[in-house]
């Protein structure tokens, strides 16, 4: 896999990785219980057979600073080592938690600079993507980067394009210094003709609710979703057989299968599907997939994933990694 600048001997990669699930299972009987819909007819329209929601102590911050200290863990990296702390999510409008970035490094004992990234379901990679950069650029040696969702906060229970789709979870990183390349360049840009097909908004007399135009969004994931994926690729110096895994955001198993068959990866890399049994959790989705991935034994150390965010903008972010 190749740099962006092949003069530097500086190498962003992944050093760690952790997630946190929240404990509270919620199957497609319970969402129909105020949807007009059918358990079904979830399955048959996005894959999900059940989520993850939080329960009230279940924070963003809690979520986000316990994926945390497992990611360093994971790396062997102490909290104080940590330069930087990027945190993306996009349902910290919901008000339960101010200063997001800054709750989190307090909390996980973090006294690195931090910052939020928002860009929705994509936010991931695109933080993953600057981390990759301040590492190269010498800026910071150790980068903590954190996707963190409550997005039922955000739903309407009766709303037939959201209810069944979205979940709570958070899902982190540690990018650092390595000897080899570990983290590609992105492919990232924003579709501005979509801006308003995924949107979170205060409503009159009620808390700011998710609404999504479901019917665009999953055409432009279907026809433009490829094309970025073989871009991240070609810039990596990749070909589909080349990744051990390919790990999109988990927004529908529909666009995943689909994703996977137009750009032609081969039975043997491994399709993230975590979205079956964990539901549409946006910026945490990637770094949850990865990790059932490696629980799973479909990835080892050192394998290259292809990671790939899109969502509300519309906003998309792919690149290539390896495994920590």
């Amino acid at each position: 896999m190749t740099s962006v600048n092949t003069t530097t001997t500086t190498h962003p990669r992944l050093l760690g990785l952790g997630t946190y699930r929240p404990r509270r299972r919620v199957d497609n009987a319970e969402i129909c219980r105020t949807l007009d819909s059918s358990p079904e007819w979830i399955v048959r329209r996005s894959g999900i057979r059940t989520r993850a929601f939080a329960t009230p102590d279940e924070t963003l911050v809690e979520m986000a600073a316990t994926a945390a200290g497992k990611a360093l863990a994971d790396a062997g990296v102490a909290p104080g080592d940590v330069d930087e702390l990027l945190v993306a999510t996009m349902s910290d409008v919901a008000g339960a938690d101010r200063d997001l970035p800054a709750a989190v490094a307090a909390r996980a004992g973090i006294p690195a600079r931090a910052a939020g990234v928002g860009a929705a379901c994509a936010g991931f990679t695109v933080a993953l993507a600057l981390a990759a950069t301040s590492v190269r650029a010498g800026s910071a040696r150790h980068v903590l980067v954190i996707g963190a969702e409550r997005m039922s906060d955000l739903l309407d229970p009766r709303d037939r394009s959201t209810a069944f789709l979205f979940a709570d979870g958070a899902g982190a990183v540690l990018v650092g210094e390595g000897q080899e390349p570990g983290i590609g360049p992105v492919v990232w840009g924003t579709d501005t003709e979509l801006i308003d097909a995924i949107t979170v908004r205060a409503e009159p007399g009620g808390p700011p609710r998710l609404r999504m135009q479901g019917s665009p969004v999953f055409r432009w994931a279907v026809k433009q979703l490829p094309d970025v994926i073989r871009a991240a690729l070609a810039r990596s110096g990749l070909a589909p057989g080349d990744v051990a895994a390919f790990v999109p955001h988990q927004a529908n198993l529909r666009i995943i299968e689909a994703a996977t068959q137009a750009v032609g990866f081969p039975p043997e890399v491994a399709i993230a599907r975590d979205v079956v049994d964990q539901g549409n959790t946006s910026a945490a989705s990637i770094p949850l997939a990865l990790d059932r991935l490696r629980a799973e034994g479909a990835v080892a150390s050192g394998d290259v994933c292809l990671l790939a965010g899109f969502g509300s903008g519309l906003t998309y972010a792919a690149l290539a990694a390896r495994m920590p």
